[in-house]
């Protein structure tokens, strides 16, 4: 039995969901988000709550059940609250800069790298090292962070890169002599 899976997804006030076309849809302050519901599970949308259980025993329902029920929860959250990621820059001559829907690196390349930032993200930059991603689709944000990371991810001896806010960069001794 799915512990996460058992529980109900209450959905709070202000926001509504319904299913229809194998579709869940669900509506707050933030926006709207779908998912697209899978065969092996069950969906209830009753009064305050999403309800997710598996459709039969299989192993496989079994398996996508706690996952679902966090998706559908992922998608409640984003409605009301939103996701957002920060990135730090660390580097002589590293820094960021957010222009419009692009996105202006200066990671040490002998060219800037600009990134086109996708629909339904909003990128700041309060200062040169600090970039802070937000939006309502939990994945989105999630993506848009790791591809900057990408970039230039953190080096273990000078710890010169991006990395999360709150990411331990494991750091090695340089040569001895």
């Amino acid at each position: 039995m799915s512990r996460i899976g058992k529980k109900a997804v209450a959905i709070p006030n202000g926001v509504t969901a319904n299913i229809e076309n194998g579709m869940l849809s669900v509506k707050g302050p933030k926006g709207t988000l779908t998912l697209g519901l899978s065969d092996l599970i069950d969906y209830k949308v009753e009064e305050g709550e999403i309800q997710v259980n598996p459709a039969n025993d299989s192993k496989q329902a079994r398996s996508y059940w706690g996952m679902q029920r966090t998706l559908v929860s992922n998608l409640v959250e984003g409605v009301t609250e939103g996701f957002s990621k920060t990135l730090e820059i660390s580097g002589v001559g590293y820094r960021a800069k957010a222009q419009g829907k692009t996105l202006k690196l200066e990671l040490g390349f002998s060219h800037d790298v600009d990134l086109e930032v996708p629909e339904g993200i909003e990128v700041k930059t309060p200062d040169q090292t600090t970039v802070e991603i937000s939006g309502i689709d939990k994945q989105a944000v999630g993506q848009f962070a790791a591809e900057i990371r990408r970039w230039r991810k953190p080096e273990p001896y000078k710890g010169k890169g991006i990395k999360y806010r709150g990411e331990y960069v494991f750091r090695k001794e340089g040569k001895k002599k």
